[in-house]
């Protein structure tokens, strides 16, 4: 065993992605239907350090996996973090999630008297248990002491696997019924226009008294396909391709519109022909559909846009992305320029601007450093907190001159992944030294103390999400996740409900609440100190 222990500790990059492999293995297990997954890999880290204390790579390495993690999931979710921060939704997971943390903090401050624990050593454990660093270092400076060290040692992990635990039991005892959504596909009609109302009027004027989500790509007319123009004015008998990605409003379109003619259309494609080319030209990347300037003369229409699994409907302001698949309804001579104008290469399904990336981390970085005055309290620096906002941000500008903040799905995917896994090594590996030897000279009553503050933390966050707002569940664990603040509590909401929206919940949720918990830790600590 000292041979192994001395290679751990000599080999810290071996350590690193022994503790990778060894988590996903474990991760892999499958109780009752629900497996750690990534999560696993923190256990594991925690026992190898335990077992080896000094084979902890550089924390270096946690913090770049971090931030990996936290800009993917900026520059994916910015547009619907900033719509859903200002949604009914989306005040109440703030506020459920602001009532949990404050309600935590009050109780890690309640133990100074009831149990006689030292007030930097309760806050240290309020910041374990919230799993924030940001309230650590707010914590240490505030009280001129390293005792909140000692408690956040043995709080952080179980801020980290509690909650996990937490979201175990609670899919257990609730079930829910989740099903990952089917992804969104083009559905097509075409349809007769026979309604008199129609008649007369452009299409424009037709499309706007038409259901939400419906489109028209194309209009046939004597025998000849023509592509959709706004100023278009319809005849009687016009055949309109017509395009959804719900069935029921595609129904209600043709309703309204007259009648199904299938075959009418599609079966004749000398006009127009369909075609699908890969977004991967920086001439349309970056750039909304209404902005794409065509080569004078082309006939075509965009009729979609696939990304990721899902059909998206071609709307003016839709701003295409490197590895978009584009639907297009095109003349047949016209179809190798307009492939040069989109690019078409499957490279663009990888391609990522690594300019883009080193700007924007910097940037949230810097943001990260400075620091803001709060009257009364002091100042206080938000961190990687920081850099999620400005991902956010950048993820809802999406393109700013040169620069293209976004990335493809898939490799956004694979970016934000690889730097969970390699955070949650790191931090599993450092801190197992720290959690066993504390406990070895507390005994179990710091460990008991972070338990019940992130016990009141995790209640108090999941009654007023789930019962009091009644926030649907895959929505309510975001929120859960984003208020303890560990990605690895993500990684496993994820498994527990496959949709959007436990990261929709945790980008809106995790930077606010950062700032909440430094803000409680400064005003706790100047409230003592006066």
């Amino acid at each position: 065993m000292d041979a192994v222990r001395t290679l751990l500790e000599t080999q810290p990059l071996l350590t690193l992605f022994l503790t990778v492999a060894l988590g996903y293995v474990f991760g892999e297990i499958n109780i009752k239907g629900v497996s750690l997954g990534s999560g696993a890999v923190l256990f594991v880290g925690l026992a190898i350090g335990g077992f080896a204390p000094k084979s902890a790579p550089p924390a270096i390495l946690g913090t770049l996996g971090l931030l990996l993690f936290l800009y993917g999931i900026g520059i994916q979710y910015g547009e619907q973090f900033f719509k859903g921060l200002t949604s009914p939704d989306g005040i109440k997971a703030n506020a459920a999630a602001v009532l949990g943390v404050v309600g935590s903090g009050l109780l890690a401050v309640a133990l100074v008297p009831l149990v006689g624990v030292k007030l930097d050593e309760s806050l240290g454990m309020f910041a374990g248990a919230g799993t924030s660093t940001a309230s650590l270092q707010a914590a240490m400076a505030a009280m001129k002491s390293d005792g909140a060290a000692v408690g956040y040692s043995v709080a952080y992990p179980v801020g980290v696997a509690g909650p996990i635990l937490f979201l175990y039991a609670l899919t257990a005892l609730l079930k829910p019924n989740i099903v990952r959504p089917p992804p969104k596909l083009i559905e097509t009609a075409e349809i007769a226009l026979t309604n008199p109302a129609f008649i007369g009027a452009r299409l424009s004027e037709v499309v706007a008294r038409l259901p939400d989500g419906v489109a028209i790509a194309a209009v046939r007319r004597a025998h000849h396909n023509h592509p959709s123009a706004d100023d278009l004015v319809l005849q009687a008998n016009d055949v309109l391709l017509a395009t959804a990605t719900d069935p029921a409003v595609l129904r209600e379109a043709t309703s309204l519109c007259g009648e199904l003619q299938p075959g009418r259309m599609t079966s004749h494609r000398e006009d127009l022909d369909y075609m699908r080319v890969f977004a991967s030209s920086r001439l349309v990347v970056g750039h909304t559909l209404r902005d794409i300037r065509f080569p004078e003369g082309m006939v075509c229409s965009i009729a979609h846009v696939r990304r990721g699994d899902a059909d998206l409907m071609p709307r003016d302001d839709l701003t295409l992305e490197f590895g978009d698949r584009v639907g297009l309804l095109v003349n047949r001579a016209h179809m190798k320029p307009i492939r040069a104008l989109f690019g078409d290469s499957i490279k663009g399904t990888a391609e990522l601007s690594f300019i883009s990336i080193g700007i924007g981390a910097a940037l949230g970085l810097l943001v990260g450093l400075i620091p803001v005055p709060i009257p009364g309290v002091g100042t206080l620096a938000l961190g990687l907190a920081a850099l999620l906002l400005v991902a956010l941000m950048l993820g809802r500008v999406r393109r700013l001159g040169p620069f293209v903040w976004t990335m493809p799905l898939s490799a956004n995917l694979v970016l934000r992944n690889f730097g969970l896994t390699i955070f949650l090594a790191q931090v599993g590996i450092a801190s197992g030294p720290k959690f066993f030897a504390t406990i070895g000279v507390t005994g179990v009553s710091f460990l008991i103390y972070g338990v019940v503050i992130l016990l009141a933390l995790l209640l108090i966050t999941a009654i007023f999400c789930l019962w009091v707002f009644r926030l649907p569940f895959d929505l309510a664990v975001g929120v859960i996740c984003g208020a303890t603040g560990n990605p690895a509590i993500l990684a496993f909401a994820n498994r527990v409900a496959p949709t959007d929206r436990p990261d929709l919940g945790y980008s809106m949720i995790f930077p606010s609440m950062t700032i909440v918990k430094i803000l409680f830790v400064q005003v706790a600590a100047t409230l003592a100190g006066g």
